[in-house]
């Protein structure tokens, strides 16, 4: 008897499968390798999750399919027994002499890799203080543009994908629970933020502790997360505000936000709440802000154009003029980035396919009054597209006690 076990995570087999799609675009750009240096791209093709810094990594793939890892000396050990791949390269530090991108042309060269090279970028980027010279000087290869490929492939989510959403879901539905439970007046988002996103962590590592990782170095690197991050009364008018520790008071609007990083997944649930019965007009942009949504969510089929789901969106602002409040599109792709391409904007002609995985979330910002949003995650199936998140949307349920 077969007994199968569980597994949360991406299968070396899938990763493999990565490669073999990335292998065939090198084939047919008649290149003679790839060259990656986004963390992001490095994790979806190799499974290896690391801290990006001022120390150069990379990860490089010949026109036969060998594939190898280049990065400090620091991160070694770290590389050679959780990336998948043929050889793993390093360099002493950074800036060092010689420099790593010197370093990283011999590694290239070793493989075969010269002449016509697809890469991400021509260079490692110059983040947290790092300078170095273009990968073309330092190799003497011919770039090529590799990230619309990239890109594309990563908007569509296989199964074992989508589970992980699924997963990041369930937690992030716990911690938002936590932080409406927590949430009074007199207390201060800072307290009520860390209890929150604390206890839905403990839960979760209690739950799923052995099979878990968050294999992720932003947004939930510990577990799950809830919080406002500054959208509190009037400053919910700003789309990105920033934790200001403010004191929740009766009467203001909120605007909340919630996720879990899986195995480097994230998902996104955010809600509007009120402090108390919500005033006429706070319940008028509520009623507003739902009935823009399921615009969004009405409008999302496979085979449609995200600009359709926002053409829609921005048609429903105009004719109850309410541009004045508009600041943004109507969502995005999400999964090992929170925002990923493609976008639900009237400037984004993709076409809607099914494993795409968006957050739905058009808003409404007004001065002195707060934000309005609902954000909710979802997969665009063969016939439709499935709610990933659950938590309740309606008014009634979203309303906290003034005292």
């Amino acid at each position: 008897m077969t007994i199968k076990t569980t597994q949360l995570r991406i299968r070396d087999e899938e990763h493999r499968a990565r490669c073999d799609a990335l292998l065939e675009h090198v084939e047919a750009a008649s290149a003679s390798g790839v060259v990656l240096f986004d963390a992001d791209y490095i994790k979806y093709y190799t499974g290896f999750t690391f801290i990006p810094t001022e120390r150069p990594m990379a990860f490089a793939m010949n026109a036969k399919g060998e594939r190898g890892l280049f990065v400090p000396r620091l991160e070694l050990e770290h590389a050679q027994a959780n990336a998948l791949v043929e050889r793993v390269s390093h360099y002493l530090e950074y800036p060092d002499d010689p420099h790593p991108m010197f370093v990283l042309a011999d590694m290239l060269k070793a493989m075969g890799i010269g002449g016509r090279t697809l890469a991400d970028a021509d260079g490692y980027p110059w983040i947290l203080g790092y300078r170095g010279p273009a990968l073309s000087e330092a190799a003497k290869v011919d770039i090529h543009q590799a990230r619309a490929f990239i890109e594309d492939q990563m908007a569509v989510k296989s199964p074992a994908e989508i589970e992980l959403i699924k997963e990041s879901v369930r937690w992030g539905n716990l911690a938002h629970t936590l932080l409406q439970r927590y949430t009074r007046a007199g207390l201060t988002e800072t307290e009520v933020t860390a209890r929150a996103s604390n206890e839905a962590t403990r839960a979760m590592l209690d739950a799923i502790g052995p099979i878990y990782r968050a294999a992720s170095s932003g947004l939930g690197i510990g577990g799950a997360f809830a919080g406002y991050r500054g959208q509190i009364g009037r400053n919910a008018a700003i789309p990105h505000a920033l934790a200001n520790n403010l004191t929740f008071q009766a009467g203001d609007t909120l605007v909340t936000g919630a996720a879990a990083a899986v195995w480097g997944y994230l998902s996104e649930l955010e809600r509007t709440m009120f402090i108390g019965p919500p005033s006429g007009e706070q319940r008028r942009f509520f009623d507003h802000m739902v009935a823009l949504q399921d615009t969004a969510l009405g409008a999302l089929a496979p085979g449609k154009r995200c600009a359709d789901v926002d053409l829609a969106v921005r048609a429903y602002f105009e004719k109850h003029d309410l541009m004045p409040y508009w600041k943004h599109h109507s969502g995005h792709c999400i999964g090992l980035r929170y925002h990923e391409g493609p976008f639900l904007d009237k400037g984004d002609t993709t076409v809607l396919k099914p494993g795409m995985v968006f957050t739905v979330e058009p808003g409404l910002y007004v001065p002195g009054v707060g934000g309005f949003r609902h954000s909710d995650t979802v997969v665009i199936t063969g016939d439709g597209v499935e709610m990933l998140t659950y938590y309740p949307r309606a008014i009634e349920s979203l309303t906290l006690p003034a005292d």
